[in-house]
């Protein structure tokens, strides 16, 4: 399990007259679950692209289990990132022509020339786990639904120890993303990970332990402190 502590992060660019994040102090436990909501622009994809070492900040500090991401180098912060963060995105970044069972090893046989022993079985196991077969049929076969089960099946097949989501269902149905909501939740659960999930989904927001609000770049609403 990974708990997250920033401390006076800022994030500015050229263009922009105000920061486009200004965090001074933000702690998500081990293990918890935390929804971050804001309107178009509110920084939510600069939080992301920080907390996941896509971007290093200006000022301040990472630290994910004590570990300051944001000292490290670019190349260091991509394996931090792929041995410790499963990303789950809007786009499912899918590969067609390949089946689900490839497409959740793909991640895997770019970093390794021969697969670990028995992760083709965790891969089966996690593609059953969100009711994905492991047949040859190919992805572009897939309602947008299914589809993203198997990308979470791929965000979780290396055991990550956070579980990143930016906008899962934005792109789905009703019912699909109340079962994409469901298997989110219940599988970080399962795997002991920390959720970090961008969203303006109020049923997923609404099944999480905590939610904050970004507005301008900062921290304005925190259901935490509301709660205290």
């Amino acid at each position: 399990m990974l708990d997250l502590e920033m401390e006076n992060v800022t994030v500015r660019y050229p263009d922009l007259p105000q920061p486009a994040l200004d965090m001074p102090r933000l702690l998500v436990p081990a293990g918890s679950s935390l929804a971050v909501t804001g309107p178009s622009g509110a920084g939510k994809s600069t939080f992301i692209n920080v907390i996941t070492g896509l971007e290093r900040p200006c000022a301040g500090a990472v630290r994910w289990k004590g570990q300051d991401i944001a000292r490290l180098s670019e190349a260091a912060r991509d394996r931090w990132r792929a041995k410790n963060v499963g990303l789950v995105m809007q786009e499912f970044h899918l590969f067609p022509g390949l089946d689900a069972m490839e497409n959740v090893l793909l991640p895997a046989r770019f970093r390794h020339p021969r697969l670990p022993a028995g992760l083709r079985d965790r891969a089966a196991h996690l593609l059953a786990q969100v009711g994905i077969g492991t047949g040859r049929r190919g992805v572009e076969t897939f309602s947008r639904g299914e589809m993203q089960r198997v990308a979470i099946a791929r965000a979780l097949l290396a055991g990550p120890g956070v579980i990143v989501a930016d906008e899962p269902t934005a792109s789905l149905d009703s019912e699909s993303g109340g079962v994409v909501c469901a298997l989110l939740t219940a599988l970080a659960r399962t795997e002991g990970a920390t959720l970090i999930v961008v969203t303006h989904d109020t049923a997923l927001s609404g099944r999480l332990d905590r939610r904050i609000v970004l507005t301008g770049g900062r921290c304005t609403g925190d259901s935490a402190m509301e709660a205290a």
